[in-house]
């Protein structure tokens, strides 16, 4: 048989690390993915092919028996079988008579179909192996054994929300990308829309759980849920601390002094606050429940306080200025 030589085909060496292996084969995969390559057959072959290598080598157990067998695998000979398959009856046929490549060695131990197929990316071994050996016919025969439906893995997406939209909550239509099996087993990208369900006051970095839109199963097995992650976009006039937000409100050094009744704009809209006379640069005021959280433990908002000082005066607001200086007993320092 052919042997294929699994690190060859993503450029990386035996011992390279799991991290290096997914970098080579994301690398090879923009390249030699048919999305990008329409009507290249020669692509669309490399692009099985190392798809194939990279489902054996980012599995631990898969990678170790494939370093422990590759090498008798040149020649299609000397093949052992591995530990505690020793009483495992081939038929007699060994691998089929011959005319088979290494795929169809990977089809038998790793999950049937390669790539795309049944048991092919997110898959394992096959289970329940038959009393006798696998099916009666070897590793090219009847293939009678049965793999167990697995549900899919779980996956998860980014999904950005302007404050306002977190504060209010409600549905939201999201379209987003997933690689489904496409003709002959070849993975493509395809585009699905789907409706959340956002939670009143979703706070950054929270989840959105959609059921059975993760990854497909196997064998009939379940699909997978959909996890979104809440990244909330800056928003022009408030910040978020955890379930509060915060705005920075700007104030005369008469407003300050002397106290003044402000509308405060907030996510539930403007609301009057009285400003107390003798208020410093930096203090904050409280307007409970305005923050972000379900209703019941809602959080609050801030408003701080910065005071302003005119950039330009007239001649009589510096005469003002300099009147007040001279008769006020204020002491900002005391040394």
């Amino acid at each position: 048989m052919e042997y294929k030589d699994y690190y060859k085909l993503l450029g990386v060496s035996r011992s390279a690390s799991k991290e290096d292996i997914s970098k080579a084969f994301k690398k090879l995969a923009r390249k030699y993915h048919p999305d990008l390559n329409p009507n290249n057959s020669a692509a669309e072959t490399k692009f099985k092919e190392i798809n194939e290598a990279y489902e054996v080598l980012k599995d631990g157990k898969k990678r170790k028996l494939y370093d422990q067998f590759g090498s008798n695998w040149e020649h299609g000979q000397n093949f052992q079988p591995p530990p505690g398959y020793e009483n495992a009856n081939f038929g007699g046929g060994g691998f089929g008579g011959g005319g088979a490549d290494f795929s169809d060695f990977f089809e038998t131990i790793f999950g049937g179909g390669g790539p795309g197929g049944p048991g092919g990316p997110g898959g394992g071994f096959r289970s329940g192996f038959q009393q006798g050996g696998f099916g009666g016919g070897g590793f090219g025969g009847g293939g009678g054994y049965q793999q167990r439906p697995r549900r899919g893995s779980d996956s998860e997406a980014t999904y950005e929300l302007t404050l306002d939209e977190a504060f209010r909550g409600g549905s939201k239509s999201i379209t987003l990308q997933e690689q489904v099996t496409g003709p002959e087993g070849i993975p493509r990208m395809t585009t699905k829309t789907l409706e959340v369900n956002v939670p009143p006051g979703i706070k950054d970095g929270q989840k959105v759980r959609l059921a059975n839109q993760g990854n497909p199963g196997m064998a009939g097995g379940s699909k997978g849920d959909l996890y979104l992650k809440i990244k909330l976009m800056p928003h022009p006039m408030f910040k978020v601390s955890d379930s509060d937000v915060i705005l920075d409100l700007h104030l005369a050094p008469w407003e300050a002094a002397l106290g003044a009744s402000i509308r405060i704009p907030t996510l539930d809209g403007a609301v009057e606050m009285r400003i107390p006379p003798g208020m410093g640069s930096g203090k904050k005021l409280r307007i409970k429940g305005k923050g972000l959280g379900p209703a019941s433990k809602r959080g609050d908002q801030f408003v701080r306080i910065l005071i302003q000082v005119p950039d330009i005066l007239t001649a009589e607001e510096r005469d003002l200025w300099e009147k007040l200086q001279e008769t006020s007993n204020f002491k900002p320092r005391e040394f």
